[in-house]
């Protein structure tokens, strides 16, 4: 038999959870964001399939989302609520014949030994189903990168395959971004450099890269457009990389002292956060959102791990005296980031 590589992934999982809940909004737009008034700051949480029809989708203000959809029903988010369907979500999976790596509330990879993978990803979609009443898509591929790419054209509640025999046939045209790990900014960068689809990409030099985006990001960028990747699944338990805590403003705020008090509000907090984990904190960035919605973030490293709070809250002021401009602002926050090893 040959191992395999599943990604199963949620559809609209927060929204299909509340559907549950309220079926008598199913076929409807429905949006989940905040304290589900739309005529308050906030960002979406997740919208349905209906909803993003109207160009509704997660990190959208939710006063943009009423107006580009005026009609959807707007709902709070219900975070106990999509945990407890989370688990069991992952509870289900772990029944089945295969090493299961938990990586979000609504996605997890597997790896399984088959001869028959679409066989396998349709008996756990099958059995999630029947568990929770929640469709899932499966990803299939050769490694945990070509799985995670294949749900995304397998959606909504279909099963793809992604192999190195496909990889070009499938991907080869597509722009770099389409790749899992690759954001809008590093794709900028390689269209200066001439790079603009995955097929371009595959065919660079790494040594050439790597003289532009450095030794290690520029030989990645080109093993991940060739379909490669050596990251084994493991059922080792998930630890969260961070911690971290966020305040959206009713209104915009320009006095700096308070959002100086803000920060330390919340960094006390992510403080409690991480001590109950007795994990040491090596990093600490903060988060401002600038009116009407311009993001800047800006980290300090710690001289050394710690969970002493007074280091942790100067860490974070010193962070915020690292963004020069004092602009309003209608959002900070403030992340812990744990020590590796």
């Amino acid at each position: 038999m040959t191992r395999w590589v599943l990604h199963v992934d949620l559809d609209q999982f927060i929204a299909a959870v509340e559907l549950l809940r309220r079926p008598e909004l199913r076929g409807r737009p429905v949006v989940v964001g905040g304290d589900g008034d739309p005529t308050k700051r906030g960002v979406v949480a997740t919208a349905s399939y209906e909803a993003r029809v109207y160009g509704v989708h997660s990190g959208l203000p939710l006063r943009t989302a009423a107006r580009r959809c005026p009609q959807a029903v707007f709902l709070p988010v219900d975070r106990q609520a999509y945990e407890t369907v989370s688990a069991k979500v992952m509870s289900t999976l772990r029944g089945s014949d295969a090493v299961v790596e938990v990586v979000g509330w609504d996605e997890a990879f597997l790896a399984i030994d088959t001869d028959d993978p679409r066989a396998a990803a349709r008996r756990i979609a099958e059995r999630v189903r029947a568990a929770t009443r929640l469709d899932c898509t499966v990803g299939i591929g050769q490694n945990k990168l070509q799985a995670k790419l294949a749900t995304g054209f397998g959606k909504p509640a279909g099963i793809f395959v992604l192999t190195h025999q496909r990889w070009f046939e499938v991907l080869g045209e597509q722009p770099t971004d389409a790749l899992w790990g690759i954001g809008a900014k590093t794709a900028r960068r390689l269209a200066e450099l001439g790079i603009r689809t995955v097929s371009e990409l595959a065919a660079t030099d790494p040594r050439d890269l790597a003289a532009h985006l450095g030794p290690v990001t520029g030989p990645w960028l080109v093993e991940t457009a060739r379909g490669l990747g050596n990251s084994a699944v493991t059922d080792a338990p998930y630890l969260a990389r961070a911690r971290s805590r966020e305040i959206t403003f009713q209104r915009d705020i320009g006095d700096w002292d308070q959002v100086r008090g803000e920060i330390v509000r919340l960094a006390q907090l992510v403080v409690a956060d991480v001590a109950s984990e007795q994990r040491a904190v090596s990093r600490v960035v903060v988060k401002v959102r600038y009116a009407p919605f311009t993001t800047r973030t800006h980290g300090e490293a710690l001289a050394a791990p710690t969970l002493d709070a007074q280091i942790i809250e100067r860490a974070a002021l010193a962070a915020l005296e690292g963004l020069t401009s004092r602009r309003p602002v209608r959002l900070v926050g403030v992340r812990a980031e744990f020590a590796r090893g």
